[in-house]
């Protein structure tokens, strides 16, 4: 029995029509090596806020967040990946899924952290998408501010 691949055609259409879950599928990325390890996952479907390192093209070797997720045209556009437009207008490049690697995952989010199987105490601030502490001038970390008080207006409460 040999094994050959569906029609070109087959293929394309697929592609083409494709529903949105079917197409979040495909936009998968590969992990990096520490990720792989920790999660003991190949690939995951890739989201905004995750850290992402360009392997191909004239952005290569680069780091950055991942700014918008377009499923439609299965592309990515990053942070500080621009092109200047012919009206010296900086407009974001879209990259397509097949040419990144995962470097870092946003777990913001309880479904993906229960999907890869993600205790709370393994996380660290900057993964569960708080905001990390910022050093003092001396670079010391500043504790975290308190919560303003809540004050109740005119006619509520008491």
């Amino acid at each position: 029995m040999s094994l050959s691949p569906h029609s070109p055609r087959r293929q394309r259409r697929a592609l083409y029509t494709a529903d949105s879950f079917q197409r979040r599928r495909r936009m998968t990325v590969p992990l990096s090596r520490e990720l792989r390890a920790r999660f003991h996952r190949r690939s995951i479907p890739l989201r905004k806020g995750d850290t992402v390192r360009v392997m191909r093209g004239s952005f290569i070797g680069r780091e950055e967040r991942v700014q918008k997720v377009d499923r439609r045209g299965y592309t990515v556009t990053l942070e500080h990946v621009t092109l200047k437009s012919g009206e010296e207008k900086l407009k974001p490049l879209p990259i397509r899924t097949n040419h990144l690697l995962l470097l870092r995952l946003n777990l913001a989010d309880a479904w993906r952290r229960e999907a890869l199987q993600v205790r709370d105490e393994e996380l660290t601030p900057e993964e569960r998408g708080e905001a990390a502490e910022l050093p003092d001038s001396d670079g010391r970390p500043r504790p975290p501010t308190p919560a303003a008080p809540t004050v109740d207006g005119p006619g509520r409460g008491g």
